[in-house]
């Protein structure tokens, strides 16, 4: 009896040892929380040079990670900057563009793999999105459908409901735009769970989407996630709780981006109190610059040329800090060009599975967070905007703009709390710029080098062959069609 006692009390312990261990080896998959907030421009954060508000928690981010400085998104608006975040891929070959409206019958293609899909492809990965969506606000086009667990936010931006930003100085041609909109939806899963209905519904969305993180969080610290946090700020109309109106010298907009200081803080928190931040990949970026004729309701783009909704510098480059402890060197600052494009394939390196089947247009990054010497994985980057109009290509610190009209905001009163202000039209033409020198794009300097712009011709006509141009009517040869719904 005592022989099988002890057979007994051994397969006990080699049964625990074994959990033990399968726990420990599941735990080394990394935890990754990726958040992103609304146009937010370069200059928006204490540590990209902000004034007049601070940043703590962000600050803390960049001091225990690495600070990127020449990051770029995949375009500077909103629904094809998320697809770019979410897939790899420039949202022109995926057939997506500009920002949906509610009225919107495509969306991103359930076909198309995304970070979420990508994750559990290496495991037991939960999967979360608690903020802004815009992707397609029809069942088929939702996260749940895209590969997330869980869902709690807006389907499009919070600008697109019926409300003008102020009822007595809007313009009768946003009243009019705005009439034709339904209500605005606060959804959780595929289901509506409530409506937006002012204001003050919309200060509530930071910490909704705060305490709907640092729930997850703790309800999974057991096993890997991938959580993604698009705040709906700070896009227009803004809006802040009780818990940081009035904070900040910078009026209204300083205390909506001390919220989101304030959330990344407590998601922060949450990491450290579930013993998971040796172990967690944190990243906090923005998914295009400033949006400028909005005046003190609007961010900085720190001097760079223009803001959102153009392909300058302004409208593409963006604060991007990462985190991620033993990993990443603490404090420190990278100038190479990356993307938000590079999300994915970086994700896809660090768990070691392979890339989507389909063609993605990111890379992996993972030899710039662990600062190895000489790397340099991103050596091109293509501007479209419009529906498909190639208006720039970049070669390192090379950038050649071609001909385009484009939005400015140069020469025009911006906005005064939350009323936009006047923007025109303009054409630019051929220009070279060398952005170590002129990151502003002021200085044209095609003439005197035409061998970098010969080269930087031919780069266009590659990408022009493989993802086309509405400018100079080439069709691409790899573009592929959005999801859409069709009434039968």
């Amino acid at each position: 009896m005592k022989f099988y006692y002890k057979l007994i009390v051994l397969g006990v312990l080699w049964t625990v040892h074994t959990v033990t261990i399968c726990k420990a080896q599941k735990k080394e998959k990394p935890n990754i929380v990726l958040i992103y907030a609304d146009d937010l421009g370069y200059g928006d954060l204490a540590s990209y040079g902000s004034l007049d508000y601070t940043t703590p928690n962000l600050d803390r981010l960049a001091a225990e990670g690495m600070r990127f400085t020449n990051f770029e998104v995949a375009q500077a608006v909103c629904s094809a900057s998320r697809a770019g975040i979410l897939t790899g891929t420039y949202p022109n070959r995926l057939g997506l563009s500009g920002a949906l409206n509610p009225h919107a019958t495509i969306g991103l293609n359930p076909e198309e793999e995304t970070i979420a899909e990508l994750v559990k492809r290496a495991g037991n990965y939960k999967t979360a999105l608690f903020g802004k969506w815009h992707l397609g606000h029809l069942q088929p086009f939702l996260p749940l459908q895209q590969g997330f667990d869980e869902f709690v936010g807006l389907p499009y931006s919070n600008d697109m409901w019926k409300w003008t930003y102020d009822m007595k100085l809007a313009t009768e041609e946003t009243h009019a735009r705005k009439a034709g909109y339904p209500e605005l939806p606060l959804m959780a899963g595929d289901t509506i769970y409530s409506y937006i209905e002012d204001l003050d519904d919309q200060a509530e969305l930071t910490t909704r989407y705060t305490e709907e993180a640092v729930r997850f969080i703790s309800e999974n610290k057991a096993d890997p996630f991938l959580l993604v946090v698009p705040h709906s700020m700070p896009h227009v109309p803004l809006a802040v709780s009780n818990k940081f109106k009035g904070k900040s010298k910078q009026g209204m907009y300083g205390d909506v981006v001390m919220e989101i200081d304030w959330s990344v803080g407590e998601i922060m928190k949450a990491l450290e109190h579930n013993g998971l931040t040796e172990n967690t990949l944190v990243i906090f970026t923005s998914d295009n610059g400033p949006w400028l004729n909005f005046g003190n309701h609007s961010g900085s783009s720190a001097g760079l040329r223009e803001g959102k909704g153009t392909s300058f510098e302004g409208g593409q480059r963006v604060p991007c800090i990462m985190r991620w402890p033993n990993q990443i060197p603490a404090g420190s600052v990278n100038s190479k060009l990356a993307s938000t494009l590079d999300f994915l394939p970086t994700f896809a390196e660090i768990l070691n599975i392979p890339l989507p089947e389909r063609k993605i247009d990111g890379v992996s990054i993972l030899a710039l967070l662990r600062n190895e010497e000489n790397a340099n994985p991103r050596k091109t980057f293509n501007y479209y905007y419009q529906k498909n109009a190639l208006e720039a290509v970049r070669r390192d610190n090379w950038k050649l703009v071609f001909p385009h009209e484009h939005r400015t905001y140069v020469g025009s009163s911006p906005g005064v709390d939350g009323v936009d202000g006047k923007t025109r039209q303009v054409k630019t033409e051929l220009a070279l710029y060398d952005l170590r020198r002129d990151p502003g794009e002021r200085y044209d300097v095609h003439k005197e080098n035409p061998d970098i712009v010969s080269e930087l011709m031919n780069l266009a006509d590659q990408v022009r062959d493989d993802l086309g141009d509405d400018l100079t009517n080439y069709p691409g040869k790899n573009r592929r069609e959005p999801g859409k719904i069709t009434n039968n």
